[in-house]
């Protein structure tokens, strides 16, 4: 790791390293916010003591972040556009990357003063949109290519649905539970179960099933949260360092030559579909070489990028051998035949196994630059984790007893805990973020009104006025930073 970084001048190093410091602190922060949401109920319940839930938890959440893959983390980084990913430099990463990270962390530190579960996906999402329209409006871009819109809209209709799903879901749970066993002593609050029983704890069966339904909700939320920070960290490095890190360089010699293979039938697809494809492509058309000086990723140039890449890659069997420039360059074809092959699957008239042979061939294309190494994946694990230790009990309060006018039943929990688990779970298999803090407190919401105890308006219209100002407000945050920024730099 430590040979990445030899050669750097000294001030690019200090704000590399000042950089990473910011997003490891923004993930210490989400432990905050939203891996507090995954002990929340667990405390509340008295399932387990504070300490050891926020213990095992932290581990859960280790492990999440370990074994989640990168699949949520490049779905973060392509919310800025294509051209804005092949154009780093220093200067415009360094500016980039403070901005957002500046914007999210001041949004994520206010909200959780004052003990609100706001989302640090939302945050995250509006600052890094709030960067890509500031960009569109410097660079003289229309804002309709300032941000990658139709990933935006994706990732926002996972944000909107995913607490929807997690109301109805929860309460449908709960509704079950109370069908199937009315009068057991699930159905009954912590403070009911030590005065009617003069017990602490759960009943045996509620309290396992609370306590692994909580290391469930910390297990995925690692996935799906801890992606985010790792996806930073790459647009960090990649915006400040792009010699080292725009490439895997441990990438093997098969690997490579899979990339290569994967241009190769991507030509190969074109050629076949040309009757559909070659208006759009102009297949044909575009000479060898011909490449504008002024790099960008147009539909138009495919053939020509194909050809520019394989000639790249021509007896390469190691991403060592290139020169930085070269490496540089290699991802923005690879970037951008990715982002031309995205358009194509969408295009009328390509049969459905025409488009499933285009998505196998993305996948390949992009396996050596959707990558992370094993120390970033590793650095997000331990500040997320070790964020679950710090700062939990605020939002344990809110969840367990300011969304429902009566406090939380062991029932109520089991089946909030249980919906957000599987909903986060199938976010990550689809590679979609999702926010851990929607999903769990509107599945506690659900469960209040199927249980007929009522919601507590202040506490709900506080977390539904953070979830409608989030967006909005680090928008405009991140965009004014990132202005000044780029007026310091420039």
């Amino acid at each position: 790791m430590i040979d990445l970084f030899s050669g750097l001048d000294a001030w690019v190093l200090v704000s590399l390293l000042l950089a990473l410091t910011f997003v490891l602190a923004f993930e210490f922060i989400n432990g905050f916010h939203d891996t507090a949401n995954a002990v929340a109920t667990v405390i509340y319940t008295k399932a387990m003591p504070p300490h050891l839930a926020v213990f095992f938890s932290g581990v859960f959440n280790f492990l999440g972040v370990l074994l989640g893959g990168v699949g949520v983390a490049y779905a973060i980084v392509h919310l800025l556009p294509v051209e804005m990913l092949i154009n780093v430099n220093t200067g415009h990463g360094l500016a980039m990357v403070f901005s957002l990270l500046a914007a999210a962390i001041a949004w994520n530190l206010g909200t959780w003063y004052f003990g609100i579960p706001a989302s640090s996906s939302h945050t995250l999402i509006g600052s890094i949109l709030g960067v890509g329209l500031a960009n569109a409006l410097i660079s003289d871009i229309p804002l309709g290519e300032g941000v990658n819109w139709q990933k935006a809209i994706d990732i926002g209709m996972s944000l909107v649905l995913s607490p929807m799903a997690g109301f109805a879901v929860a309460a449908l749970v709960l509704l079950g539970l109370k069908w199937w066993r009315p009068l057991s002593k699930m159905h009954k609050t912590p403070e009911q179960r030590r005065k009617l029983d003069d017990k602490k704890h759960p009943p045996f069966w509620n309290r396992l099933v609370l306590v692994m339904s909580a290391m469930g909700v910390s297990f995925v939320h690692g996935s799906n949260d801890g992606q985010k920070g790792i996806g930073l960290i790459m647009l960090v490095l990649i915006g400040i360092v792009p010699a080292q890190f725009v490439l895997d360089l441990n990438s093997t010699t098969y690997q490579i030559e899979r990339t290569r293979d994967a241009t190769l039938h991507l030509s190969q697809f074109y050629q076949r579909n040309q009757a559909t494809l070659g208006e759009f492509l102009a297949l044909g058309k575009a000479k060898n070489g011909d490449l504008p000086e002024q790099f960008s990723c147009n539909p138009q140039q495919t053939e020509p990028t194909i050809n520019a890449l394989l000639d790249s890659l021509k007896g390469v069997t190691e991403y060592r051998s290139l020169t930085p420039e070269k490496r540089v360059e290699v991802r923005r074809y690879l970037l951008c035949l990715d982002d031309t092959a995205k358009k194509v699957g969408k295009l009328p008239g390509l049969q459905p196994r025409e488009k499933s042979d285009l998505d196998k061939l993305r996948k390949d294309l992009t396996a050596t630059t959707e990558y992370a190494p094993f120390w970033v994946i590793l650095a997000v694990a331990l500040a997320l984790g070790l964020g679950t230790m710090v700062g939990w009990k605020r939002v344990v309060l809110t969840i367990g007893e300011k969304i429902g006018k009566q406090g939380m039943t062991y029932a109520q929990g089991m089946s909030a805990q249980i919906t957000a688990a599987c909903a986060i779970g199938m976010a990550n298999i689809f590679s979609l973020p999702v926010s851990t803090t929607h999903v769990l407190s509107s599945g506690v919401a659900g469960t209040m009104v199927a249980n007929k105890s009522g919601l507590q308006g202040g506490t709900v219209k506080t977390i539904l006025l953070a979830w409608v100002l989030t967006l909005p407000a680090t928008v405009g945050l991140s965009a004014g930073l990132f202005w000044l920024a780029t007026r310091f730099i420039g």
